[in-house]
């Protein structure tokens, strides 16, 4: 009978926040897979917990996954863990985790730890309604492009940020979503010099050109206000349109086809189309 994978969040800062139940968790699970094994061996001292670990991180998650499948399939239980917080959430775990569930495994999540939802909590910002985006791509054209599907975006927004990269990234928030935008820059999050700063894009990249950031930061920015409408490229749409028209389309299938091209709402480009003459 095949064994289940647990997903046991670890403290994000303060040893204190590990759970009982995580605790019995590791305790009793056959093997701990681990983000990195020297992190968890200095959790597992801390409560007097010897396991057998295994390391499962991104660079090896393709057959070392395959290993740990098979290792459940044929009856030990594992535990998931990562160097801090609730595994699998922007995290190689999310793989392991689909791989268990293809294979029929059970998947047992213990609550716990997360710095996105303790930094929403403690921000100051709208928490009805978030999107957690976690890290943004280092490659200029997957980041500019993601920030730019985010720009009307009404949703409290969530990002994660190592600190040698935080100067830049607030400089490319502020220039997608405007110096005026709220954000709440949650650091050091249940250790003794916790912080949270409450400003907005404009004043937080100034901030933190000046002032190089220490610690890991959970970036908090307040959603589009809702009068804020996503602005439509309207000369960009015109062009397109004026092009397929001389290409021998008309007017409709003109409109449908830059619809589609540009990800627009097709009413909205024939409106924009209305305003050229053919």
């Amino acid at each position: 009978m095949p064994g289940t994978l647990y997903l046991v969040p670890t403290p994000i800062g303060n040893l204190g926040d590990i759970s009982i139940r995580c605790r019995e968790t590791l305790e009793n699970a056959d093997f701990i897979a681990a983000e990195d094994t020297r992190v968890t061996l200095k959790l597992l001292n801390h409560l007097g917990i010897k396991k057998s670990l295994v390391s499962y991180y991104e660079h090896n998650k393709t057959f070392k996954g395959d290993q740990i499948v098979e290792r459940i399939l044929a009856g030990e239980t594992c535990a998931l863990v990562s160097d801090a917080g609730s595994p699998a959430i922007s995290d190689p775990g999310e793989d392991l985790v689909r791989q268990c569930a293809q294979a029929g495994i059970t998947v047992c999540a213990i609550p716990g730890p997360c710095a996105a939802i303790t930094a929403l909590s403690i921000s100051g910002q709208a928490t009805g309604r978030f999107c957690f985006e976690g890290f943004l791509s280092t490659a200029k054209k997957s980041r500019r492009e993601h920030l730019e599907s985010l720009k009307a975006e009404r949703r409290t927004m969530i990002f994660y940020e190592a600190p040698h990269k935080l100067a830049a990234t607030l400089e490319d928030l502020r220039d997608a979503f405007g110096a005026e935008r709220p954000i709440s820059l949650c650091r050091e999050l249940t250790k003794l010099h916790e912080e949270v700063v409450r400003t907005t894009l404009g004043e937080a990249a100034k901030r933190y050109a000046e002032t190089p950031p220490r610690g890991e930061f959970v970036l908090i920015v307040a959603g589009a206000p809702e009068g804020e409408k996503e602005t439509i490229p309207e000369t960009d749409a015109a062009l397109r349109v004026s092009q397929l028209i001389a290409e021998g389309l008309s007017r409709k299938d003109a409109v449908k086809q830059t619809a589609k091209e540009l990800d627009l709402p097709k009413n909205a480009v024939y409106t924009i189309a209305l305003k050229d003459p053919e």
